[in-house]
C-alpha cells in the first residue's frame, strides 16, 4: 500500500521549488510526482491512495490556536495562496475523477487522521499489508511502532527513520510542536501565537512527566492532555473515524484505468503520455 500525502507533494513542491503559479505547470508537477513515487516504490504501489486535508479541522474546535501562525505566515507572504489552493484543489478533484486510486478528503480532519486510520485498519485480522507513506510529517513516526509502516520524505529524499519511535512519540507530546502551534506542556495555550518564550522543559522534568504526567500539578497535566489530543493520531473522534473508513471502503477505483490516457490528452500533458502505463 502506497499512501501519498497530497498536500506535501503539491503545496510542498510549489513552495520548495518556487514554482510559477501556473495551472498547467503545477498539474504536470503533481501528476509526475505521483508517477515517480509509484515507480520508486513499485512493491507498494498496486494499492495507491491519495489523501488530502479536509476543511473544518476538529482540532481547531478544541484548541483554536492550532496552526494559527500558518495563516499569519500566508497572509504575510507574496505568494497568491488563493490561486495555489484553487489549482491544487482542482487537480485533486481531477485525480479522483480520472485516476485508478483511492482518493480521500474528509471534512473535519487533516490528511494525518485519514492516513492514520487507513494504517490502523491494516492491523485488523486479514487486512495486513506493508505500507509506505510519502510525507515529510514527523507526526507519522508514531505509526512506525506498528511494524508494517515505512515512510519516505519528499523533502529530504530519504526514508524517515527513528531508532525508538515509541520514545520519540512520548517526548513529542511533552515538547509540543511549534510548527503546529502546540507549546510544550509547561506553557500556556497562547504562548506561541503571542510570540512569548516558552517555559523551559528540562530533561529532569521530562523524565518525571514520562513516569507520571500528573507529577507537576493539574495545570501541567491539563497541558499534557492538550498536547496528546493534538498530536496522538489515535485521538481522532469516533464519528470522523467512521466517515474516513466508510469513504475508504466504499471506493473501487479500478474501473477508471480507461480514463487516464484521455485525461492526460485533454490536459495536454504531452510528456506524461508516453509514460501512461506508469500511472496504472
Amino acid at each position: 500500500m502506497l499512501i501519498i500525502d497530497y498536500n506535501g507533494i503539491a503545496i510542498g513542491n510549489i513552495v520548495s521549488q518556487k514554482l510559477n503559479i501556473d495551472e498547467n505547470l503545477i498539474r504536470h508537477m503533481i501528476l509526475n510526482t505521483i508517477r515517480m513515487y509509484r515507480q520508486k516504490f513499485k512493491k507498494y504501489a498496486e494499492d495507491t491512495i491519495i489523501v488530502s486535508d479536509g476543511g473544518g479541522n476538529w482540532r481547531k474546535e478544541l484548541y483554536p490556536e492550532y496552526k494559527a501562525n500558518r495563516k499569519k505566515s500566508r497572509d504575510e507572504s507574496s505568494m497568491d495562496w488563493n490561486e495555489v489552493f484553487r489549482i491544487t484543489n482542482l487537480v485533486f478533484d481531477e485525480i479522483k475523477e480520472n485516476m485508478p486510486y483511492k482518493v480521500l478528503k474528509i471534512w473535519g480532519c487533516e490528511a494525518d487522521d485519514t492516513i492514520a486510520q487507513i494504517v490502523y485498519d491494516t492491523q485488523e485480522f486479514g487486512n495486513h499489508t506493508d505500507v509506505m507513506i510519502i510525507s515529510a510529517d514527523k507526526d507519522f513516526i508514531q505509526l512506525h511502532t506498528l511494524g508494517n509502516v515505512s515512510q519516505f520524505s519528499p523533502v529530504t529524499k530519504k526514508l524517515v527513520k527513528n531508532e525508538s519511535p515509541a520514545d520519540y512519540f512520548k517526548f513529542h507530546i511533552l515538547n509540543g510542536d511549534n510548527g503546529d502551534g502546540v507549546p510544550n506542556v509547561l506553557s500556556d495555550d497562547k504562548v506561541l501565537v503571542e510570540g512569548r518564550r516558552q517555559n523551559t522543559l528540562s530533561a529532569k522534568r521530562k523524565e518525571s512527566l514520562l513516569v507520571d504526567p500528573k507529577s507537576m500539578g493539574e495545570e501541567v497535566y491539563r497541558n499534557y492532555l492538550r498536547n496528546k489530543k493534538m498530536i496522538d493520531l489515535s485521538e481522532c473522534p469516533s464519528d470522523i473515524i467512521d466517515k474516513i473508513m466508510k469513504e475508504y471502503k466504499s471506493q473501487d477505483p479500478w474501473d477508471k484505468k480507461g480514463k487516464v490516457f484521455p485525461y492526460l490528452v485533454s490536459k495536454k500533458c504531452i510528456n506524461l503520455l508516453e509514460k501512461v502505463l506508469e500511472f496504472l
